[in-house]
C-alpha cells in the first residue's frame, strides 16, 4: 500500500492506461522520459570551469552594491492611491 493505493488498484490503472494509449506510445514516452532524465543528471553533474565562480561572485557584489544605492535614493513617499 503506497499512500493508499494499494497493488491491485496500480494493476488496475496499468491496464486501463495500457488500452488508452497502447503499448507503443507508452514505449516512446518512457524512452523520451528517460532521455530527459539522463539529461537533466548530466547537466547537473558538469562541473563549472573554476574561474567562473569568482568571476559570477564578483559581479553579484558588484550588482548588489549598486542595487543598494538605488534603492536609497528612489525612496518616494506615499500617495493617496497607496494608502
Amino acid at each position: 500500500m503506497i499512500g493508499g493505493i494499494s497493488v491491485t488498484q496500480l494493476l488496475i490503472l496499468l491496464v486501463i492506461v495500457m488500452l488508452v494509449f497502447g503499448t507503443k506510445r507508452l514505449r516512446n514516452i518512457g524512452s523520451d522520459l528517460g532521455s530527459a532524465v539522463k539529461g537533466f543528471r548530466k547537466g547537473i553533474e558538469e562541473e563549472p570551469e573554476s574561474s567562473e565562480p569568482e568571476k559570477i561572485a564578483s559581479a553579484d557584489k558588484t550588482n548588489a552594491a549598486s542595487q543598494n544605492k538605488k534603492e536609497n535614493v528612489t525612496v518616494s513617499s506615499p500617495t493617496d492611491t497607496d494608502v
